[in-house]
């Protein structure tokens, strides 16, 4: 069964749920709609009889982040616009952290700034060698706001310090090594690979992996929350910014950007 949306597509197989990003014409940049839809798909997961996801992208990419068009819009906004905008996607990431059943992120290609947040709030993190990974939004004049808050507890700040603070991108062995993956694999044996985890996962108790994720989520629960509100403000003043507008501009004309400092 397969359920419709326009930028993605969830499909149910036994106990399996499958949501893929599908803008592969796009790198399955993350638009406004599809945080919506992402958001719904989530829902209707979670209200499925399915007990695992696997989130997965369309096409030579995972998710190349957020959709530029979408932001430049977005800079001639109020402040005010574009804090409501990045509420929502702090609502998107952290209701995948938080999906109550087990999560799975397969990943191929690139997946970087809020692509790379997709792939590595899932409980599991699967890559293939051809995966590359990073946080790049300093390199468009962002800020990396909200998924600092995450990184911070997947990595460490100093590693983080050095993800966000460069915007490079490292190999799927180098996430691994930092974290950030928890395994690796032949591009051709990925979705076996996945299945086999979630064929495992389906051997356990539903029940217990529920709480068990629940108790996990309480861990710094608060102090998540005090991040992510920082992260929000930080976000939305940013993109006012002429660095910002810039920065977005310069990456959607194919040129090197002209800092104001």
């Amino acid at each position: 069964m397969a359920l419709m949306y326009t930028t993605l597509k969830l499909t149910f197989e036994a106990k399996i749920a499958t949501l893929t990003l599908n803008r592969a014409a796009q790198r399955n940049a993350i638009s406004q709609v599809m945080i919506e839809e992402f958001l719904q798909a989530l829902r209707e997961a979670e209200e499925s009889s399915a007990q695992v996801l696997i989130v997965c992208g369309e096409g030579k990419a995972f998710c190349a982040g957020m959709d530029m068009e979408d932001l430049q819009r977005l800079a001639k906004q109020t402040e005010e616009v574009n804090h409501r905008h990045s509420q929502r996607i702090a609502t998107m990431f952290r209701a995948l952290y938080e999906f109550p059943k087990a999560t799975i992120a397969s990943v191929h290609g690139i997946a970087v700034a809020g692509g790379a947040a997709l792939a590595t709030l899932c409980d599991f993190t699967v890559a293939c060698t051809t995966a590359r990974f990073g946080y790049t939004e300093v390199r468009i004049g962002f800020v990396p706001a909200i998924v600092s808050s995450f990184l911070m507890r997947q990595v460490g700040e100093k590693r983080a310090r050095e993800l966000l603070l460069t915007g490079r991108i490292v190999g799927a062995a180098e996430a691994y090594r930092m974290g950030l993956v928890n395994e690796v694999v032949e591009a051709g044996e990925l979705t076996a690979r996945v299945h086999r985890l979630a064929d495992q996962l389906l051997e356990n108790s539903p029940a217990s992996l529920r709480a068990t994720k629940a108790l996990l989520r309480n861990y710094g629960f608060e102090e998540l929350n005090r991040h992510i509100e920082n992260g929000m403000e930080a976000n939305a003043s940013m993109r006012t910014s002429a660095d910002f507008k810039e920065g977005v501009a310069s990456f959607l004309e194919k040129r090197k950007p002209r800092w104001s400092e």
